[in-house]
């Protein structure tokens, strides 16, 4: 599974929080410049926390899976794809990723932001997918069933979580720009016409940075793939 990112429609420089890139970008929240609303403790410690809680699926997958030829073809290019959104989505959103609080200097709705308002995390969840299919192909049927679906519903609960968390924060934050781009854009499935007036740009010379986490992380999972694969 991909590691977890801010995905909150803000915008912000290299050093600033959900948001990746310079110049600024969706999804991003610069940890200088505001301060987090402080009214859900619980979806605060979630956000906090989103790293190693998603990281617990992951290894009940890597410790129980049986993947099999089947699976790992079927698996592996979704697990890419979602990555390559993520990467899209990162060209927007910035450099700086993984802080422990939201924070947005300015909203970015162009690029994959205009057809939905959380391509990180939705990238995530297509990445975690097409992992939790490849890893149990030669799993009973019982077992996989539960492996997949669990690993899936433990990252929608996280998500379900601090999305709203996130969106708060934007709500207070900007207000009716933000009411605006909520009433153009869905959160979760993307709509098939962009929102045309889109701001943001996108730069591909921030991903290496911006996403070194989340390729070791994919790394590792795939040297995980091929060792169950060796043992299954």
């Amino acid at each position: 599974m991909a590691g977890p990112v801010t995905d909150a429609r803000a915008a912000i420089l290299p050093q600033e929080i959900c948001a990746k890139g310079p110049g600024g970008s969706a999804g991003k929240i610069d940890a200088h410049l505001m301060d987090e609303p402080s009214d859900d403790s619980l979806a605060a410690f979630v956000f906090k926390n989103r790293g190693a809680l998603l990281a617990v699926p992951a290894l009940a997958l890597a410790a129980f899976g049986r993947p099999s030829a089947s699976s790992i073809t079927a698996g592996l290019p979704l697990a890419i794809a979602g990555e390559l959104l993520r990467c899209w989505a990162v060209g927007y959103s910035g450099v700086t990723t993984r802080n422990d609080a939201v924070e947005a200097p300015k909203l970015i709705t162009g690029g994959p932001y205009a057809y939905v308002r959380n391509p990180l995390y939705l990238g995530n969840f297509i990445t975690a997918t097409g992992f939790a299919v490849a890893f149990t192909g030669k799993n009973a049927p019982l077992v996989r069933c539960a492996l997949v679906l669990g690993s899936l519903a433990a990252m929608a609960a996280v998500y379900a979580t601090i999305v709203p968390h996130e969106e708060a924060f934007l709500r207070s934050k900007f207000g009716q720009e933000f009411e605006r781009y909520c009433e153009r854009v869905p959160p979760i499935v993307p709509q098939l016409e962009p929102m045309p007036d889109g701001t943001g740009e996108w730069h591909s010379d921030v991903i290496a940075a911006a996403e070194r986490t989340t390729f070791l992380t994919f790394g590792a999972m795939l040297a995980a793939l091929a060792l169950r694969a060796l043992r299954a």
